[in-house]
């Protein structure tokens, strides 16, 4: 990849775009992200970066957890993050990165923690529909209902749906564009919703979608029958 940050979703609001119209946008306090820890092709077989952020107090750390900010000569951070990134031999630790590393208009891939929904039914978690209500269906219209075949094959195949935790879950939303960059508050403007709630961690990258080429303009047909795509036959055709 070629640019990551870390950041807190500070939450959602609107704004007007040069045309009047509503634009929904999620507001993201982006760094500032400093370099803790800097990997080699020669000593780890990859190059990359860690990167740190938000200050943490020390006594909220463990000893190795401060031994491994103090080896660095840098302040203590509350979030660590690894990144492949491109060009980033050419880093050092110390080094700070910030908002405006995104500019307007770059596609950003967001990956956060969803919001939690505790303990869900199958049909909240999963969609399933409810047995029907009338004629004795019992106090079961909610429930998962049969599971499978009892003889062959005697068992429930992995990934059948079911209740459980709904969210919490690590998700990634893809394709999203910036729409304004605002380095003195470290504020990252990006168009759309991305996953957690107000105050989650999230980490911006640059999308890994690529931008399909448009095609050229099919030629237009020299007859007129085929462009105007009439039946010739018809006799509101000739008019």
């Amino acid at each position: 990849m070629k640019k990551a940050i870390i950041g807190k979703k500070v939450g959602m609001t609107q704004i007007f775009d040069e045309a009047g119209k509503i634009v929904p946008v999620t507001v993201i306090e982006a760094g500032p992200c400093v370099v803790v820890r800097k990997k080699t092709a020669e000593k780890e077989g990859y190059d990359s970066v860690q990167l740190g952020f938000e200050d943490q107090i020390g006594r909220k750390l463990n000893k190795p957890e401060r031994g491994h900010f103090d080896k660095a000569g840098v302040a203590y951070k509350k979030y660590l993050k690894e990144f492949r990134l491109e060009g980033s031999e050419s880093m050092n630790v110390g080094d700070e990165i910030r908002a405006d590393v995104f500019s307007e208009g770059d596609k950003v891939d967001v990956t956060g923690i969803s919001k939690g929904k505790g303990y869900a039914g199958v049909i909240k978690r999963h969609g399933a529909h409810r047995t029907p209500t009338s004629h004795g269906g019992g106090p079961v219209h909610r429930h998962a209902g049969s599971m499978g075949s009892g003889t062959d094959p005697s068992r429930i195949f992995p990934g059948k749906i079911g209740a459980g935790h709904m969210g919490a879950a690590r998700v990634t939303v893809q394709n999203l564009d910036i729409v304004k960059v605002d380095a003195e508050l470290n504020m990252l403007v990006i168009r759309g919703a991305v996953p957690g709630p107000k105050g989650s961690v999230v980490c911006v990258k640059n999308t890994s979608k690529t931008a399909p080429e448009k095609k050229s303009a099919a030629a237009v047909a020299i007859n007129p029958q085929k462009a105007s795509g009439r039946n010739p036959q018809k006799a509101s055709a000739g008019r």
